[in-house]
């Protein structure tokens, strides 16, 4: 009965979802505030509302899912556009790439984003079931040559230490891989217990190379070692086994000083823990203005501590520094 009931939780969580998203995208309700960059933030300041990005002036985002800063170019998906947008640090549209479809360079949900040291820019495509990887000009050179073919749904993913980490969605489980596409371990699995995911959204390796995931159908997210082996849960409760505070986890990031910040997508809210899993700050609220959010999604933080988050129904890139 337990498990039926979270069934039938995230059904409807999935539900309302889609009519918010299907009122942005076919009636237009979304904000027509303008690009804005405040105030520089005073070193060893706590990171506050910077900066806002909408896209270019003729494609504007649409349902953006997921951010990251490869290089000095920050990239998102810009998934009803079933493209790429590419950003300079000003929030100024420098490139675009990806049209809807199912060939090579195409895409039809555009989700997960990340960049190797190279910078080519690796997209998960939770429809087509691949990863498309494409260079810095936009230009796609090959699919992620997945050697197993293992990957059935993409979701999240990040680059990190010449591996791929990918959560898969549908089959609810967290891989890694070389970048040569040979599978080097597997977490997961349907389930409520440890280690045991429901549909993960998003993933993230800090400097020990902990993994975080982000197990958005348990409320929760999940830290494992190097090796797989899981070392605790994040939920918002004092030492992780209480009530869960984040409503649909998606997006999640560890700063420089280990500090792990968490999306909740249904709150609007970005939580921020530090190593002992105190909360130590609250971004966002639900709104409109600059500073708010509206079923945000996808979080990165880059090597400043800058946090990029695609504020999905407000139709931008929100930046906290």
């Amino acid at each position: 009965m337990k498990k039926t009931t979270v069934y039938i939780w995230m059904s409807t969580m999935v539900v309302l979802s889609a009519a918010l998203f299907t009122g942005i995208t076919f009636f237009d309700l979304g904000p027509t505030l303008k690009p804005i960059v405040a105030k520089a933030n005073p070193v060893g300041g706590e990171p506050e509302f910077r900066q806002s990005f909408y896209g270019s002036f003729d494609v504007p985002l649409n349902k953006p899912m997921d951010v990251a800063k490869i290089g000095e170019l920050i990239y998102v998906t810009d998934t009803n556009n079933n493209q790429v947008q590419v950003f300079d640090q000003s929030g100024n549209n420098v490139l675009k790439f990806g049209k809807a479809g199912t060939d090579k360079g195409q895409l039809q949900f555009p989700y997960g984003i990340s960049g190797d040291k190279s910078e080519n820019i690796y997209v998960a495509d939770l429809y087509n079931g691949n990863i498309s990887i494409f260079n810095n000009k936009g230009e796609f050179i090959n699919y992620f040559p997945d050697q197993e073919k293992a990957i059935k749904s993409p979701g999240g993913l990040r680059i990190y230490d010449e591996k791929l980490y990918v959560t898969d969605i549908k089959e609810n489980k967290l891989f890694v891989f070389n970048l040569e596409g040979k599978k080097l371990m597997e977490i997961g699995g349907a389930g409520q217990e440890e280690g045991k995911f429901i549909a993960p959204n998003a993933v993230a390796v800090d400097k020990d190379n902990h993994i975080y995931v982000t197990d958005s159908g348990n409320n929760r997210v999940q830290v494992f070692d190097k090796d797989g082996k899981f070392i605790r849960i994040i939920n918002g409760s004092t030492d992780g086994k209480g009530s869960p505070i984040f409503v649909n986890p998606r997006g999640v990031g560890v700063d420089s000083k280990g500090i792990v910040y968490v999306v909740s997508n249904l709150s609007h809210n970005i939580y921020a823990y530090d190593k002992d899993g105190k909360e130590v700050r609250v971004l966002g609220g639900m709104g409109t203005d600059n500073g708010q959010l509206y079923l945000p999604n996808g979080l990165f933080i880059d090597e400043r501590d800058s946090i990029f988050v695609t504020d999905t129904i407000n139709q931008r890139i929100s930046v906290f520094y």
